[in-house]
């Protein structure tokens, strides 16, 4: 019988590990300013906007350590990459410090490679230039084993500071004709931290719900984890004994065969 796996976790480590996400299309700047100041309640590592919502993040979040992290060609990762260019630019410029682009993923399903290194590298480029950290979203439920494993090789040569699962609006037709997605799965997880140089960070998005899903990931070399769900994800933690002393708690293991999503 194997031993339990366990990680070293308290309230600041856990929220060292969240970009707290207001990205969905619906949220109003009301919902969005609540967002942040919960963002800066729990003191997050980022608080994660649309382009639209920066300088309203920068100038919240402005007297508190949570970084404002603005998104880039997303959900879908189709504009050129001088509009993506751009967009990084004005995010930068407006007062963001982490950009978590998306790649063109009709360009890495047809294997263009060239043309996806060239995009990465000179967004990556533009925004270490400027002190910030660029993670790459690859938007998994699209690909293949094969495009993760070459994505990540090719963030490595880069030096890009984090390579991330998903949008949470990757949504895949399925044969009844519905829409769904999988987000981070366990699988993917595994194969992106041993595809990845050791300088390069992975982050999960999409399905890391609850306090038990968020330990597992850790336990998996996850460093951060896109999530809505931070209040109940830090309250529970609280709940049951996690506080600012750092303890070992054990990890509760999560079948990951299946390749299914928490």
């Amino acid at each position: 019988m194997s031993q339990p796996v366990k990680v070293k976790v308290s309230l600041p480590i856990l929220a060292s590990h969240i970009d707290h996400s207001l990205l969905h299309p619906t949220l109003t700047d009301a919902q969005i300013t609540n967002g942040l100041h919960l963002s800066k309640k729990y003191s997050v590592a980022s608080a994660c906007v649309k382009p639209s919502s920066v300088p309203l993040a920068a100038k919240i979040l402005a007297s508190s350590p949570v970084k404002v992290c603005s998104v880039v060609g997303f959900p879908h990762g189709s504009s050129s990459s001088a509009t993506k260019i751009a967009e990084t630019i004005e995010a930068l410029d407006a007062g963001a410090t982490e950009i978590d682009m998306v790649v063109n993923i009709g360009k890495v399903l047809g294997g263009e490679w060239h043309y996806v290194e060239h995009e990465v590298n000179a967004i990556n480029r533009i925004v270490t230039t400027r002190g910030g950290l660029l993670k790459v979203i690859f938007e998994n439920d699209y690909l293949e084993e094969e495009h993760i494993r070459k994505l990540c090789e090719i963030c490595t040569e880069l030096g890009v500071g984090f390579v991330k699962t998903s949008t949470g609006y990757g949504f895949v037709k399925q044969e009844n004709g519905m829409y769904s997605y999988k987000g981070a799965t366990v699988p993917h997880l595994k194969l992106m931290r041993e595809s990845a140089g050791p300088d390069v960070q992975i982050k999960a998005a999409g399905g890391v719900r609850t306090l038990d899903d968020f330990l597992y990931v850790m336990s998996l070399g996850v460093t951060r984890v896109g999530a809505s769900a931070t209040e109940a994800i830090m309250e529970e933690a609280r709940s049951r004994g996690i506080g600012d002393e750092e303890i070992e708690v054990e990890v509760k293991q999560i079948d990951g065969t299946s390749g299914g999503s928490y």
